[in-house]
């Protein structure tokens, strides 16, 4: 007894020690995590605060994933040249002016430039980030990083937007601490690691062969880019329509969050035992029979609200990685890396266009509108796996891979989440 609880704390101790110098790495992420969610809570209240139309929040919404997505395109370039240290920084320090010009410059065109670049930015300062994780993470430890990053990510993301009841969406208060905490991710950045690991390679983003690995993966990440993105940049507006309170707004947005976080991997499981696409399926149309809960049952009632967009974010908050995951069960030994990265481009065109179209809706229809174009959206992906399930044999259950919640913060998490894999029958390229 005694031998095994020694050799139980010698294990802990050996990886304490191998994952202590990622420490600062991850409080870092916990920082621009919560700050990039706080940011988008936030312009969205603010905005309707200031007059802007719901139109207008939603071209906000667009241009951030048009920067977003070619952040990702060329900050392998800028590491490259420049290095990870003074990428970050450069990056940070653009990132933490545009938000102070916010407040001090209130007008709508300005304002989507600025989400334009802090979308550009947050897209390298999670590539620069999480490059640096996969470098320093052995393969032995990549599983338990990955769920201390989701941990992280669910709990920063969440926990900040409750700063917005406490310090007000109107002022100058709120806009100086997200610059602040964008400012303070440099801190542990600078201090915490002498290293500077050698740039990731360009992520190759093939398309075609995607597309022609898995249509139902590549669709499905179009369309739920499409819903998640409109719901992330509206849902505080259709929240403030209805009339709830401030409070009530980001407990809105964090129950949607907290829903697919918690519901995610039973899905993921059930997954792994099962035909994907009759999982992928069920899931899509609870995705739909929540938003419509949303449009038809819950009115402007604050709990009737929490629970449904509850529901809401534990159907639809999932599809992306159970889209990915049947993807990743067609491609190749070795194509892990690419079929991720071109799936992620395929969310972020999905992501440019459901903002704007959700928000056009929405000012013609009302608020709920929000929900019921997420439900045609989701309508139309049903009938695709039908048909895709009609045209094609499943996947046989010995080449199915583990199911890995993705986030969608950067192309490199596919590296970072792809060795974890490699067990499975995936591997990282």
């Amino acid at each position: 007894m005694g031998q095994t609880v020694a050799t139980s704390a010698f294990v802990s101790r050996c990886l304490m020690s191998s994952i202590r110098p990622l420490i600062p790495l991850l409080i870092t992420a916990g920082i621009l995590l919560g700050g990039n969610g706080l940011q988008s809570t936030l312009i969205a209240l603010r905005g309707a605060q200031e007059g802007f139309s719901a139109s207008t929040i939603g071209l906000m919404g667009t241009a951030y994933f048009m920067g977003f997505l070619l952040g990702c395109i060329f900050i392998t370039r800028i590491m490259k040249a420049v290095g990870h240290v003074r990428a970050f920084a450069a990056l940070a320090a653009i990132a933490a002016s545009a938000t102070l010009t916010l407040v001090l410059v209130i007008d709508p065109v300005m304002w989507s430039v600025i989400r334009f670049a802090t979308g550009f930015c947050f897209a390298g300062l999670f590539t620069v980030m999480e490059s640096w994780l996969n470098s320093g993470v052995s393969n032995h430890d990549r599983a338990r990083i990955l769920a201390i990053y989701r941990i992280i990510d669910i709990a920063s993301v969440t926990g900040a937007q409750f700063m917005i009841p406490v310090f007000g969406a109107g002022g100058f208060t709120i806009f100086a601490i997200m610059s602040i905490m964008i400012t303070l991710s440099l801190v542990p950045v600078s201090l915490g690691d002498r290293s500077n690991p050698t740039p990731p390679e360009d992520v190759k983003l093939d398309l075609k062969r995607a597309w022609q690995i898995s249509p139902l993966g590549s669709i499905g990440c179009i369309f739920v880019g499409v819903t998640n993105s409109a719901f992330r940049t509206l849902s505080p507006i259709y929240a403030e329509q209805i009339g709830l309170s401030v409070t009530d707004v980001v407990t809105f947005v964090s129950v949607g969050i907290i829903g697919g976080a918690l519901v995610q991997y039973p899905l993921g499981y059930m997954s792994d035992l099962w035909d994907r696409r009759k999982v992928l399926l069920v899931t899509t149309m609870g995705a739909m029979a929540s938003a419509l809960m949303l449009v038809f049952l819950a009115g402007d009632s604050p709990l009737a609200n929490f629970v449904f967009v509850f529901i809401f974010g534990s159907f639809a908050m999932p599809l992306y990685s159970l889209s990915a995951a049947h993807a990743n069960d067609r491609a190749e030994k070795g194509e892990f890396v690419l079929i991720n990265a071109a799936l992620m481009l395929f969310y972020s065109v999905g992501a440019i266009a459901g903002p704007f179209v959700a928000s056009v809706v929405m000012e013609r229809y009302g608020p709920h509108a929000l929900f019921s174009f997420s439900a045609a959206v989701y309508v139309v992906f049903v009938g695709v796996i039908i048909y895709r399930m009609g045209s094609r044999s499943p996947v046989p259950a010995g080449h199915r891979g583990r199911f890995i919640a993705l986030l969608r913060t950067s192309p490199i998490f596919a590296r970072l989440a792809g060795r974890n894999s490699a067990s499975s029958g995936t591997d990282d390229g």
